[in-house]
């Protein structure tokens, strides 16, 4: 059976036993919402409450977004024990959450250079649901596909409030072709916009919005700043989301993460050797003996990723592809949820000076949640993560807007019209 990804890891669960004996310290964060864009300065949620003291909820458009939430003013209760340690909580969301079984009809996309992308589709939607359904693009993290967990529980739900959705699957992710001596990368944006543009083409009258996890958020919001005033996506939400690869980088190789890094480098090297003959004639930097044999993923990118998008070094790759420079430039809603103690995408990466300066962006961080874990709320431990239902939340809220002003702005149009039609009809 599938299992959730560290975005996604190969099993690391034999050293579950050493977790019990390691500390996570979290330190707590701050933050808040409010509805509509042209309110004044609303401090409640839908029901009236304010979010709870547990949550830190910030950024500058938490006025405009806070009232979409239906249970902020809950408090964040991590399920005991698995809640007790970041790292048992992101092994036991990683091994033991359940995965959703949902029929999913493949796509292979094949892009202007020849390579293969995966789309992962419910199977019938595209008999089921009607050509304006809002459509969701879910991207998720480093080597984790449409069969990991965390994306069948968010796909399951959007899929219940009447979305339709689909799994972008990386270049040789979840199973899905590689067909030229390329991957994917956290600066290669190329696929996102051919993905992007493909679905919009395939249903124009549906609005786009798109979850991202781990590295799959950083390259959302990374296609978010570089796009700006002209994404094609009507909101987006970023979980986990490492938003600084060098501070990642530095934490990936500190004390228990070393594990997840053995166990992601593990999934690269087994990704490559599925497609090595493709990397049999790579001249120039290129080092594929090191990517094969790679025991760690800075070694992986050293040899075979950093030079496949024309970095210098792994340091100038991660420097330049964090998404953490690309808040400023976002113009689309934007919800970004972290864990105050995330492993591998640490709280001291995130870029909480230019969310809270940009005017679209809104922050929220649990106390806890290790990564892509959040074993809490009604469905813990075994269901899907706290995130879910607030991602959903804010997701229709958006939608809502966008279709309150669509039907404001056809109503005014057909009021012109007649207008124009009358005043035609006195000068005759």
């Amino acid at each position: 059976m599938a299992r959730a990804s560290i975005g996604s890891a190969t099993p690391i669960s034999s050293s579950f036993h050493r977790l019990k004996k390691l500390s996570n310290s979290s330190p707590p964060l701050h933050v808040t919402f409010r509805r509509h864009l042209n309110t004044s300065c609303a401090t409640t949620m839908s029901d009236g409450k304010a979010p709870h003291p547990s949550l830190q909820v910030t950024g500058g458009a938490r006025h405009k977004f806070l009232s979409a939430f239906k249970s902020l003013h809950n408090p964040y209760n991590p399920y005991p024990i698995v809640s007790g340690n970041r790292h048992i909580e992101t092994i036991f969301a990683a091994f033991f959450r359940d995965v959703p079984d949902l029929r999913l009809r493949r796509e292979c996309l094949r892009t202007k250079d020849d390579g293969s992308i995966a789309l992962d589709w419910v199977s019938g939607d595209d008999r089921s649901l009607p050509p304006d359904s809002p459509l969701l693009i879910l991207l998720p993290g480093l080597t984790g596909g449409s069969d990991d967990s965390y994306v069948r529980h968010m796909l399951l739900r959007a899929r219940s409030r009447g979305w339709r959705v689909v799994v972008f699957n990386s270049r040789g992710c979840g199973d899905s072709p590689v067909t030229t001596p390329q991957f994917y990368s956290a600066s290669f944006l190329g696929d996102m916009y051919e993905v992007v543009a493909h679905v919009s083409n395939r249903y124009p009258a549906a609005n786009l919005y798109a979850v991202g996890w781990s590295l799959g958020a950083n390259i959302l919001v990374r296609y978010l700043g570089q796009e700006s005033h002209s994404c094609l996506l009507s909101g987006a939400v970023s979980l986990c989301n490492p938003f600084n690869l060098v501070i990642a980088d530095e934490d990936f190789h500190k004390g228990f993460n070393n594990v997840y890094d053995k166990a992601l480098a593990n999934s690269l090297r087994k990704i490559f050797k599925k497609h090595a003959l493709l990397f049999e004639d790579m001249e120039g930097e290129f080092n594929i003996s090191l990517a094969a044999n790679a025991k760690t993923v800075r070694e992986f990118d050293d040899g075979l990723t950093r030079v496949s998008f024309g970095f210098k070094s792994v340091d100038d790759y991660y420097s330049n592809s964090s998404s953490s420079d690309s808040i400023t430039n976002v113009c689309t809603p934007l919800l970004c949820i972290q864990a105050a103690n995330d492993p591998i995408a640490p709280a001291r990466g995130i870029p909480r000076k230019d969310i809270e300066e940009n005017s679209n962006c809104m922050l929220i961080v649990t106390p806890k949640g290790g990564h892509l874990g959040w074993v809490a709320g009604p469905d813990a431990p075994r269901g899907c993560p706290w995130t879910d239902p607030h991602v959903m939340d804010f997701l229709e809220y958006i939608e809502h807007d966008k279709s309150t002003s669509a039907a404001c702005a056809s109503n005014q149009e057909t009021m012109n019209n007649g207008v124009t039609e009358r005043f035609q009809h006195l000068e005759v």
